[in-house]
């Protein structure tokens, strides 16, 4: 029995350093990758130049998950950050070796009792692996074979990449190149940025008037406009949006047919800000950035978001006058809520600059959909309505139709986040002048529409089926508007339109509320579309 106690003394170290440094399935997750070489230590070995090998490689692991932990719980405690945010890589990216020192002396204070800590544990760890070497374990045949089969659990985890890429020896040489990267980025990004710029003082932009205007860009994410009540979808998801498109009547337009052109995020936001002339990774060129135009007519911008993401953040979000991001743990189990946003939302609205765009970015519906709205509000999880019952008979799988369950709950909870922009927006309508606001998500989400499959989906039309509205204070839309058919790399000529702004340039044959609108169905790779529906 002696034998064990180091392993399991140095099996508990890891967990806890694994807990302090991660929350719930993902701790879990971390604790797999972490036992093969605590079972490693287990198992007999005669010759000393292989022990002594193990207990090198042994160290250089836990001392791995030691210190991950360390470094994770520390962020968390001082920043709520993840050290793979945006938050942390622009700061490690933008800090010299100097800084970094003087960083770490002004800290010194506050870290030193953890500093002891984890260098006591991290010595401790080299005496219990020590004593696991000198006391071979003899493990009869049942043990061994247990062992095998706890190896080969492990295994699994190793094979799966999400799980693979926070194994820390592996995650921290991997965070190192994303720095480096990022450094790189940047002077590109500050160059095109630059450009863009140049390019929008060239083209003369001008508000068509002098009365103050306040407009709002809301922007979803994963919103596929099947899953609305408000277009039709037999679940209550959108009781706001529905409420106020009763109470405002024709301003509020609800464009019936939009498309997005892009099946991800940053390919259709470079899409949206440059009317559909660049791509994400083209250069700057000769192209007009909507921002870019915005503050050259006059305009103050600012880019409230929900995202954490280095390509948005560099390509859009900076050329605004004012960035609040808001989450700072990336990646598909940010458990960041878009309420959070809304006081940024009323700051920025509040601002007596006569003329403001407020561009806002919602985490929306995006994977994991779990985790999109506030813990217990699960209105669907029963189950047994009519969707659920057409998605049975279309023998879609238990599964997919819990991710719907999850998805339909998350859209009901954006539905107030979308709703609350509007009534924030008419209650800040400047005086004397005129205020509107818009909503588009960047693309859909196939969850069990046509397959059995949940996620982003290039290869379906749910990939591209989105939302989109439009309301103004100050007019009513055509009657006819809503069915025209709208495509989200054109909805920068529209909201060109919402903000009164004119330039060189110009092409209102793409903006769906001029009179001389004409449709151009994009190209997309899904078979037999109809865009009129």
């Amino acid at each position: 029995m002696r034998a064990w106690i180091p392993v399991l003394l140095l099996g508990a170290a890891c967990a806890a350093a694994i807990a302090a440094g991660h929350d719930g399935r993902r701790a879990g997750q971390m604790m797999l990758l972490a036992l093969p070489v605590l079972l490693w230590l287990c198992w007999p070995i005669a010759g000393h130049a292989w022990q002594r090998l193990r207990a090198v490689v042994a160290f250089a692991t836990i001392a791995g998950f030691l210190i991950d932990g360390a470094l994770r719980a520390f962020l968390r405690h001082q920043y709520q950050a993840a050290p793979d945010s945006t938050l942390v890589l622009a700061a490690a990216a933008n800090t010299s070796p100097r800084e970094s020192i003087e960083y770490l002396s002004s800290q010194l204070p506050a870290m030193s009792a953890a500093l002891v800590a984890l260098l006591t544990t991290l010595a401790l760890t080299g005496v219990a692996i020590r004593r696991a070497t000198r006391m071979p374990m003899a493990l009869p045949r049942p043990a061994r074979l247990a062992l095998v089969a706890l190896l080969a659990l492990c295994a699994l985890a190793h094979l799966s990449k999400p799980w693979r890429r926070h194994h820390p020896l592996l995650f921290w040489p991997a965070w190192m190149q994303q720095v480096v990267d990022l450094r790189a980025v940047w002077g590109d990004q500050q160059v095109q940025r630059a450009q863009l710029m140049r390019n929008a003082l060239a083209a003369s932009p001008a508000v068509a008037t002098q009365a103050p205007s306040t407009v709002m860009l809301v922007l979803g994410e994963s919103v596929n406009r099947d899953n609305m009540s408000l277009y039709g979808y037999a679940r209550p998801t959108t009781p706001q949006l529905i409420a106020l498109s009763q109470e405002e009547r024709a301003r509020l337009l609800t464009l019936r047919h939009a498309w997005s052109t892009q099946a991800t995020t940053v390919a259709s936001l470079s899409g949206l800000f440059s009317f559909g002339e660049r791509d994400e990774d083209d250069p700057a060129g000769d192209t007009q950035h909507l921002l870019a135009l915005a503050r050259s007519a006059g305009y103050k911008v600012w880019w409230v978001s929900n995202h954490d993401d280095v390509a948005v953040d560099q390509q859009h979000a900076r050329l605004a006058d004012t960035v609040e991001m808001i989450n700072r743990q990336p990646g598909r189990s940010s458990g960041s809520l878009d309420g959070e946003l809304l006081d940024e939302v009323e700051q920025a609205l509040a601002d007596p600059s006569p003329r403001k765009l407020v561009v806002v970015h919602l985490l929306g519906a995006h994977p994991h959909y779990r985790l999109r709205m506030p813990p217990g509000e699960h209105p669907f999880d029963a189950g047994g309505d009519a969707v659920d019952a057409a998605m049975t008979r279309d023998g879609r799988a238990a599964w997919v139709r819990e991710f719907r369950q999850d998805y339909d709950a998350a859209i009901r909870y954006h539905d107030r986040i979308v709703a609350d922009t509007l009534r924030m927006t008419r209650r800040h309508l400047p005086a004397n002048g005129h205020a509107a606001w818009m909503f588009l998500s960047d693309h859909g989400q196939e969850v069990g529409h046509t397959l059995d499959h949940a996620g982003h989906s290039p290869a379906t039309a749910s990939g591209y089926r989105i939302p989109a509205l439009l309301w103004r204070s100050d007019a009513d839309f055509e009657a006819t508007a809503h069915a025209r058919p709208f495509r989200a790399d054109w909805a920068g000529w529209t909201l060109a339109d919402l903000m009164r702004l004119r330039w060189t340039g110009m092409r209102d044959e793409r903006n769906v509320l001029h009179p001389h609108y004409a449709w151009e169905p994009p190209v997309l790779p899904v078979k037999d579309l109809v865009f009129e529906r």
